[in-house]
């Protein structure tokens, strides 16, 4: 039996991440899961594209919009499943089997309960924050998902937006979610650069403002700043 997942990671000068982020995949690879792994970059000015090429990624270009490059990279993939994964996030040793677990749940998506690859209590709170907003349906991209094909379909894909897309398709698949065993280590470099409160609260009030219908396009201008 062919391997059934495509494996989508969105880029922005990613370069540095690369690696981790593809050396967990592998678990995957040898397990017989992963088909392809394609990179959907959004115009990377360092090496993103030659070091996805190197480790074997398919890599597709186009505007830097999360939602577009998204759209892209499902749109050239071949699986009967889709893992979305963020360049900046490990799989945690362990995660091939709870993906294969899950493939016998084909109108259900999966997300990773989220860990930040530096330890403390800022990454203790901020982790056990989006592990409750997750469990309450609203998980992020940073914490993977795992979806089959058909039912990405059915509710329309990722919105072609610049921002909280992961926001969007959460909505669309309000009670469809599953949370998966073993875990999600994303980097905490933008916290610790940014402070674990400032950028905490920064995330919770532009979903708020999401929420009550501010555009992306607003939204992501203010985010830049």
């Amino acid at each position: 039996m062919r391997a059934q997942i495509s494996v989508i990671v969105p880029t922005l000068n990613a370069e540095g991440f690369l690696g981790a982020c593809f050396g967990a995949l592998m678990e995957g690879l040898e397990a017989g899961l992963i088909r392809e792994l394609i990179v959907s970059d959004g115009g990377s000015s360092d090496a993103t594209g030659a070091a996805a090429q190197a480790w074997g990624a398919e890599v597709v270009y186009g505007d830097p919009s999360r939602g577009g490059q998204l759209r892209r990279g499902v749109a050239a993939a071949k699986g009967e499943w889709l893992l979305i994964v963020h360049a900046d996030t490990m799989l945690a040793p362990g995660w091939s089997g709870a993906v294969a677990a899950h493939l016998a749940h084909q109108d259900k998506a999966g997300w990773f309960p989220l860990a930040f690859d530096r330890r403390g209590m800022a990454a203790g709170i901020v982790a056990g924050w989006a592990n409750l907003r997750s469990r309450a349906g609203l998980p992020y991209g940073d914490q993977g998902l795992l979806i089959h094909r058909a039912l990405y379909d059915a509710i329309g894909g990722y919105p072609d937006q610049l921002l909280m897309e992961d926001v969007a398709i959460a909505r669309a698949l309000r009670g469809k979610l599953r949370k998966l065993d073993g875990l999600a280590v994303t980097s905490a470099a933008k916290y610790r650069a940014q402070g674990w409160l400032r950028r905490g609260g920064r995330n919770l009030w532009t979903l708020i403002r999401y929420a009550a219908g501010t555009s992306p396009d607003r939204l992501a201008q203010a985010y830049r700043k």
